[in-house]
């Protein structure tokens, strides 16, 4: 990077700064490592002049060089002969120009800077990754009013000194001889060459080392990019170092350094001198408050009317030397208002890192992998990412997921209960909002962990139960089989392996004949046994492949707690694991994350998009300092046909009956998709361990699971807890799952302002008559006639026998829509005889399987 852009150094100031010192340079206590850039040289002052092209007057030119380095000559004998003084009054074992040459001065390494994670408005910080909060931004493009406040208040006599305080130097030499305070002021130069030479202690030593690296610092670059430099390595206090990340420390996020002054949002004069009074002494030790506002209003007012006299002194309103000021500018006069009060309690070094949505950085890192973008660049810093997470729906998510939030319907449950929740939109695969705890370093409940590397895998994913329904469903339906397919609820497991668990739902306790459950009242109903024999039917790994296609990436191994990841199993690959019929029915784990983007992908009519989280990646322009996109670093939104738009349509048709027979339907009519499950905890209770809600609309979808668990004082090991609903029955997933479903769906939908629009029609066009399933077909309905009928049958209308619309037309025109199973029930018309001189009052109604209507 070029020297004019301000790059500066990459080492670590250790801690925040010697606090408290009366040094000028108080804020570049701690150790650290500096800068590197490519420094320009500086022109010769008769460039472009008269003469030999390019290089104006030699004559003259060689002459203001001569006079230039007899100047350099001079201090550097100076700085040498101070040398002396001080190491004379001292132990006097060496001499001091051999002390000036033995001092290297080497090009600092680059400075690492913050990464941001914004929101998908491009301006709300997500979370910043670097270990310091730094933005190195371009010198020349810095407010010129901050560049004069901070000369005001660390330097004043900065552009007319080369570099050293020969005061400060001959202070040192004093206190050496006499015993007293090492301590002595320093130039901005002479900070910065402290910072830059990692020189930590508080010594003579120190500070005549100081002195030569300053010297030195001075030949090779000029007075603005030593500035320059300065301002983008100086810790300013509330975790922000360098300017950027300081003016947005203290005036919000939608400030910068880098807006020119009289600009709308720039930073003014009086602004710029609160923080250039704050170098000083950024932060409160026991013995001072130190000069910031928030800490210490009284002596920030009389350190900030200090600069602001300077500055008055130096530039405003006519200008500076260096000619950075604008005219028209005049001095602040009153102390400005504008400042924000800092809260160290809800806000780490790198601000926000500590929020849920912070735990979406393992998935950006892998990302950024993807794009060719490596962990060494990440660690560089210096870029804005811009995230899929919208933060009104990242708000909603969190007031329905977060048991704190006292809008949660978990707000009043114990602490051990858990919760996840992540949203995707269909159309694209962005994820719109990720809950997987209350806080970044928790356990993540909605996707899976790693190790501190990234290598290791530690656990994530539950069993998500009936949930997992909706792929066996989709792997039927693409297979051919109707969701009129008939099946047997009391046939026993293959090989001898007892009932199919079916939560105790059994003969009259099922809604239809115990050997004649069609495949739509399975669904509706959470039937187990439907899917466990479709299951063995297809087989285990092509339902898991169904699963994977629509978007289930992680699935727990049968015989151990690993995951697989299926992107790197073939179909035979994963029969070859062993999975069980059960697999039908949501035995193996699978994440929130994952369980989001399968049900998107149903609800996108079966056209798929990877859930991901990146939408851009930005770096700084080296000459402007805004951020500009990488080219081919960003999302790919290209979708993959997971299975046919029929065969989503039908899953669609059934799985808009869900919230309705839960009671959860979406507020003002939103059509919406769902399917709830349950998972039994793996012990003698029967309870429940699992409770989820999964579905959406058209336009954003969400998966949520509760569970529970503690910690076991004596093993130190996490154990899993029966979950119940208020009043202690067992949770399922229609209860609190589905409240939390229904309360961020409604709140998200709105803050999107999505449209409700409707799903496909309803479709039979992928079945195949061929595949049946294993029930017995119950025989025709045969409606009783009316005795009267008997008597006179020329006088009776049967109606019609409903035709799949349930149109029963009797003498009363009654006209049915049942949507049932099959061709609907008969028309209702009561079968009385008719005569003409009595009208028709009868009503079909359809019936068919569930909801015919007349």
């Amino acid at each position: 990077m070029g020297a004019g852009t301000g790059s500066v150094g990459s080492a670590r100031v250790g801690g925040r700064a010697a606090v408290g010192a009366p040094d000028a340079g108080a804020a570049y206590g701690g150790q650290a490592a500096v800068a590197r850039a490519a420094v320009r040289p500086v022109s010769s002052p008769g460039a472009g002049g008269p003469g030999v092209p390019g290089q104006g007057n030699r004559g003259g030119a060689a002459k203001i060089l001569n006079k230039a380095s007899k100047r350099r000559r001079r201090m550097n004998i100076l700085t040498a002969a101070a040398a002396v003084l001080v190491i004379l009054t001292g132990a006097g074992v060496v001499g001091g120009t051999y002390f000036f040459d033995s001092v290297s001065f080497e090009e600092p390494a680059a400075e690492t800077q913050t990464t941001q994670l914004l929101a998908s408005d491009n301006k709300t910080v997500l979370a910043s990754l670097g270990q310091f909060n730094r933005s190195i931004v371009p010198n020349a493009s810095i407010n010129p009013l901050i560049k004069l406040a901070v000369v005001s208040a660390e330097d004043k006599g900065f552009y007319n000194h080369n570099g050293i305080d020969m005061k400060g130097i001959a202070r040192a030499a004093w206190n050496n001889f006499t015993g007293g305070d090492t301590q002595g002021a320093s130039t901005i130069t002479q900070q910065y060459a402290r910072y830059a030479a990692k020189l930590k202690e508080i010594s003579y030593n120190r500070k005549l080392r100081e002195a030569v690296i300053a010297r030195k610092m001075e030949d090779e670059y000029s007075k603005d990019e030593i500035l320059g430099r300065y301002l983008n390595s100086v810790y300013f206090g509330r975790g922000a170092y360098g300017i950027e990340a300081a003016v947005k420390a203290y005036f919000g996020n939608s400030r910068s350094s880098l807006t020119p002054p009289g600009k709308p949002k720039a930073i003014t004069a009086g602004e710029a001198a609160i923080l250039a009074s704050v170098i000083k002494q950024p932060e409160p030790t026991a013995t001072h408050g130190g000069y910031d506002p928030g800490n210490n209003l009284p002596d920030a007012q009389d350190r900030w009317r200090y600069t602001v006299g300077n500055m008055t002194e130096l530039g405003l309103p006519s200008g500076m030397p260096a000619a950075f000021v604008p005219p028209g500018i005049n001095p602040p006069t009153e102390y400005p208002k504008t400042w924000i009060k800092f809260d160290a309690d809800k806000c780490t070094t790198t601000c926000g890192n500590n929020k849920p949505s912070a735990k979406i950085f393992k998935y950006v890192k892998r990302e950024l992998r993807t794009m060719g973008i490596t962990d060494a660049r990440l660690n560089e810093g210096g870029l804005q990412i811009r995230t899929t997470i919208n933060p009104e729906v990242q708000k909603a998510a969190e007031n329905a997921a977060n048991r704190a939030s006292d809008k949660s319907p978990l707000h009043d449950m114990a602490s051990t209960y858990k919760s996840a929740l992540v949203s995707v939109d269909p159309e694209n695969g962005r994820v719109l909002a990720y809950y997987g705890g209350p806080d970044a370093a928790s356990w993540d409940y909605a996707g899976p962990n790693y190790s501190d590397d990234g290598k290791t895998f530690l656990g994530g994913g539950r069993p998500p139960g009936s949930t997992f329904k909706i792929y066996t469903l989709l792997a039927a339906l693409s297979a051919g089989y109707s969701m009129d397919t008939i099946w047997d609820s009391t046939k026993e497991k293959v090989d001898g392996g007892g009932k199919i668990s079916n939560a105790g739902r059994e003969g009259s306790g099922l809604a239809c004949p115990p050997k004649a459950c069609s495949l739509r009242k399975s669904v509706e109903q959470s039937y187990n046994f439907t899917f466990y024999w479709l299951a063995d039917a297809l087989g285990p790994e092509n339902v898991i492949a169904m699963a994977h296609k629509a978007g289930i990436q992680l699935i727990g191994d049968p015989n151990s707690a690993a995951r697989f990841d299926l992107n790197k199993l073939t179909t035979e690959q994963i029969k070859e694991k062993g999975y069980g019929r059960e697999v039908g029915f949501g035995q193996y784990a699978i994440t929130a994350l994952d369980h989001a983007n399968g049900v998107a992908t149903i609800a996108n009519d079966g056209v798929y998009h990877k859930a991901h989280f990146v939408r851009t990646v930005s770096e700084r322009d080296a000459k402007t300092g805004k951020f500009v996109p990488m080219k081919g670093k960003g999302e790919k939104l290209k979708g993959a046909t997971a299975f046919s738009p029929e065969v989503a349509a039908a899953a669609q048709d059934v799985m808009q009956r869900i919230p309705t027979i839960n009671s959860i339907s979406l507020d003002n009519g939103r059509k919406a998709i769902g399917k709830t499950g349950t998972w039994e905890l793996d012990d003698e209770s029967g309870n429940n361990g699992d409770a989820w809600m999964v579905g959406g609309t058209k336009h954003i979808v969400a998966s949520v699971w509760v569970g529970r668990e503690k910690v076991n004082k004596k093993t130190k090991q996490v154990e899993l807890m029966p979950i119940f609903k208020p009043g202690g029955r067992p949770m399922n997933g229609g209860s609190i799952p589905g409240q939390i479903w229904k309360k961020f769906l409604d709140a998200a939908s709105k803050a999107i302002d999505a449209p409700n629009d409707d799903f496909q029609p309803n479709s039979t066009a992928f079945v195949d008559p061929s595949k049946k399933g294993n029930g017995v077909e119950p025989p025709p309905k045969v409606e009783p006639q009316n005795p009267v009928c008997l008597l006179l049958p020329e006088q009776c209308n049967n109606g019609n026998n409903g035709n799949g619309n349930g149109n029963g037309n009797g003498n009363g025109n009654g006209n049915g829509n049942g949507n049932g199973d099959g061709n609907g029930g008969p028309g209702q018309n009561t079968n009385l005889p008719t005569f003409p001189a009595l009208p028709g009052n009868d009503t079909g109604t359809g019936g068919g399987e569930d909801n015919g209507g007349g």
